[in-house]
């Protein structure tokens, strides 16, 4: 994996984008010089469009990342990536229609833009069909061999088994003979005679350290000699970390969260220009949907009785509470019993208030929060007072998400499908966590970039 920015990108991702970008400038070149044939004008000189080019790539390659066609469906499934392709090409092309009529520019006619399109479809799933299948192999795979032969080996193996896994296993060693082993094909550390040769041998770039027990068990020898042979050596958490993009709470510890890369101090640009962005964005995200959020209000005014906007206490930075302002979306008795999660076909949800879920209209309002400081765009989503007490209660580390700033938008929401149990909020914990002590302005850029892919396609929409 490619590390940028403390976020880890499949090279086999990189490569498949580096690929597109190319393509989609060979795209816009190509229909260029064939609209300039059509209508019988000098097509210019190459460097003359090179601008034009890297814009129309660059737009088009954003729009693809935030649709998912760099996702693991996308990459696993060629109907899934065809239809994501379709949608993030179109929008791709509609938004430089727009800003070249915003500009007054003669870059991107329409004419052109349409061979572009189409020339830039039939690449692109080209690519997939001839790179694709080149990518899956073990060439684009770490080969790792896993120390351990429990339970914790047994879930690499599961995690390596997946297509769109960056990992391949090449053998298990069970450094333990008293220790439970569930990888049955492990081999016995006494029966290799020099571990840092047999790793030489077998061609492997990490060893993944998967201990059930490390008290008195902690191969140092061995992992010294392997680490100074010029591999990489690695703890189940953090390889878990850098794999899934969560921290695995059921193996994390204090000590391993407090000596771990990241929860750096050194945040005072990144939070500066991450509030300058907040307060840039929400005005403009006010100004702009403002006539919009009056439409829906009236709108759910007269679908059901009751305020068109309420008013909810949030827990948000440091543990502070502070009222979110979200569009009526369940009736006004809907918590008559008390608090309570919501579900899937939730009847307090009213008929707008489905619809105005679904497409994430209800929370517009939440700019104006934003724009105050008591949120961000990006962060842990705030939780209601009423669970969190319970929360904390029952999930370690659950306080921790509140270290950072809440947002509309976050890693848990683009990774997990909305969920309203413990177990849920377990697993979007695991997520928080991961942007808690990762985060940077690359990665909010990330997340707000596939927003877009939730709001399109309903993702987590409850």
């Amino acid at each position: 994996m490619i590390r940028l920015f403390k976020h880890y990108i499949p090279h086999a991702v990189v490569l498949l984008w580096l690929v597109d970008v190319l393509l989609l400038a060979v795209a816009n070149e190509t229909s260029w010089r064939l609209r300039a044939q059509q209508i019988g004008i000098d097509p210019g000189a190459l460097a003359d469009r090179l601008a034009a080019h890297g814009a129309f790539a660059a737009v088009i390659s954003l729009s693809m990342i935030s649709v998912g066609v760099y996702g693991a469906d996308a990459l696993r499934s060629m109907r899934f990536a065809a239809a994501r392709l379709l949608v993030a090409i179109s929008l791709g092309v509609i938004a430089l229609s727009f800003a070249d009529f915003l500009v007054g520019g003669q870059n991107f006619w329409r004419s052109t833009l349409a061979y572009s399109m189409a020339f830039a479809i039939v690449l692109m799933i080209l690519n997939r069909l001839l790179l694709g299948g080149f990518l899956g192999t073990s060439a684009f795979r770490r080969r790792v061999l896993v120390l351990g032969a429990g339970e914790r080996a047994q879930r690499l193996r599961l995690l390596g088994d997946r297509p769109e896994s960056g990992f391949a296993i090449v053998g298990y060693v069970a450094m333990s003979e008293s220790a439970s082993v569930v990888v049955e094909e492990a081999i016995s550390r006494a029966a290799i005679h020099n571990l840092t040769r047999y790793v030489e041998n077998l061609g492997v770039s990490e060893v993944v350290l998967a201990l059930e027990e490390r008290r008195n068990a902690l191969p140092l020898k061995d992992l010294l000699r392997i680490k100074t042979a010029g591999v990489h050596v690695n703890e189940f958490s953090s390889f878990l970390e850098r794999e899934t993009g969560r921290v695995d709470l059921d193996t994390v510890n204090p000590s391993w969260l407090i000596f771990s890369d990241g929860f750096s101090s050194g945040r005072m640009i990144s939070s500066a220009a991450k509030r300058v962005f907040d307060i840039a964005v929400s005005l403009l995200l006010l100004l702009l949907a403002g006539p919009v959020i009056l439409l829906f209000a009236l709108i759910v005014k007269i679908d059901s009785k009751g305020p068109a906007f309420y008013r909810q206490p949030r827990v948000g930075l440091f543990g502070q509470n502070f009222d979110v302002i979200k569009l009526r979306s369940m009736r006004t008795d809907a918590e008559a019993a008390g608090a309570q999660w919501a579900s899937k076909d939730d009847p307090r949800v009213t008929r707008v208030g489905r619809f105005i879920r679904k497409v994430r209209i209800d929370e517009l309002p939440q700019a104006w929060s934003v724009l105050k400081g008591q949120m961000s765009f990006v962060g842990p989503r705030p939780e209601r007072p009423e669970f969190v007490a319970d929360l904390e209660d029952q999930l370690r580390y659950y306080a921790e998400r509140h270290m950072v700033k809440p947002g509309i938008t976050g890693w848990a929401q683009i990774n997990y499908p909305y969920g309203a149990s413990i177990e849920d909020s377990r697993h979007k914990l695991e997520y928080d966590l991961y942007y808690a002590k990762n985060y940077t302005p690359f990665l909010d850029f990330l997340i707000i970039l596939q927003t877009l892919r939730v709001v399109l396609w309903s993702e987590g929409a409850r």
